[in-house]
């Protein structure tokens, strides 16, 4: 395909009309204009995601700080080795989100994205005061780049950050698309297994400060994995021939590879070692989100007999609702950040 132009900055020749506005390849004026938009499902997401925020530092981890050196040994290993992994999927999005935005024509899927960069900084902040609160310096810094010794997290990294990084070389629309669709995997995926680990300690009486930075965390992240699904699902009307059989082939071979990463990982760092958690359980409820996520994007079922929520993970979707109640994510409405709703994960 033929190399993608990166949109002007200034452009008094763009089209005001909304109805000529496109996701890749409009002519934008790049004005944020909110009162005139053409993909309406924005207007709720903006007001969703701003109302979801929140400050890491006002969790108190008082209790993780002397809950850490009591866990046990399995549970203190993957403790490390998730956070070590969350901290750089989020940084990663964190630098590649602008690489995208470079290139969306819809000013308003823009103002998303940009609020969506914001978040993962806050993301990596949260994990920061995580590590500042529970560790030495040099302990904090084994953990943060544990991912460049350990072959099981450098390859779970190398398959995303691969795929942004061949967008970086080639700035086309069917890697685009990739980079599109690996952004769904990443944040409809392959945080899971993480976030569950966090809920189970929880759930056992330890490290509640840290279960509650990841419920904030996991709301945000269901606000993304919204945006992604939406703005597939606009690719799908608007570039119809990125969505031939052989393309779908292989974005489906690319959800997966997330899911046989995730379920890899989860064997790997929590296996059958710790307390209230074994392979089978995490197996089962990956490949269920590996169903729901696809069939989201108007897909056909990937894994047959997972179709439902595994009975024995039904308290993780109870944990990553921030306040604990279920809403409806088009229904929500939040006064403060403390007290902002979170998202059911339906997708």
């Amino acid at each position: 395909m033929m190399e993608m132009q990166r949109k002007p900055l200034f452009n008094p020749n763009g089209d005001i009309e909304v109805e000529k506005r496109r996701m890749v390849g409009g002519n934008t004026t790049n004005l944020n204009d909110f009162n005139n938009m053409k993909y309406s499902w924005v207007s709720e997401w903006y007001r969703q995601a701003m109302n979801n925020f929140w400050v890491p530092e006002e969790i108190n981890l008082s209790q993780d700080l002397k809950d850490y050196h009591h866990l046990l040994p399995s549970e203190r290993k993957a403790y490390d080795k998730i956070l070590s992994f969350l901290v750089f999927l989020d940084s990663l999005q964190t630098a590649n989100l602008p690489n995208v935005a470079d290139y969306i024509t819809a000013n308003e899927v823009c103002l998303c994205l940009h609020i969506q960069t914001f978040q993962e900084c806050l993301h990596s902040q949260a994990y920061s005061y995580m590590l500042d609160t529970i560790c030495s310096p040099d302990e904090r810094n084994s953990i943060l780049f544990q991912w460049r010794d350990d072959e099981h997290l450098l390859k779970r990294n190398t398959f995303i950050g691969d795929c942004y990084n061949d967008f970086v070389e080639h700035r086309d629309l069917e890697h685009l698309m990739k980079v599109l669709v690996a952004n769904y995997i990443l944040e409809g995926i392959y945080f899971y297994s993480g976030f569950m680990f966090f809920y189970n300690l929880s759930r056992n009486g330890k490290m509640p400060g840290s279960a509650q930075e990841i419920r904030y965390i996991n709301r945000d992240e269901n606000t993304h994995l919204w945006l992604f699904r939406n703005i597939i699902q606009e690719m799908k009307r608007e570039e119809p021939e990125l969505f031939s059989p052989e393309l779908v082939a292989e974005y489906r071979e690319m959800m997966r590879e997330g899911v046989r990463q995730e379920a890899e990982w989860g064997e790997y760092v929590i296996g059958d070692d710790i307390p209230g958690l074994n392979r089978k359980m995490v197996s089962d409820y990956i490949h269920y989100l590996g169903n729901l996520r696809w069939k989201s994007l108007g897909f056909e079922e990937l894994y047959p007999g997972f179709s439902e929520e595994p009975e024995d993970m039904a308290w993780v979707s109870q944990y990553s609702n921030a306040n604990m109640v279920k809403t409806d994510f088009f229904e929500a409405r939040s006064t403060a950040y403390a007290k902002s709703t979170a998202l059911v994960d339906d997708l």
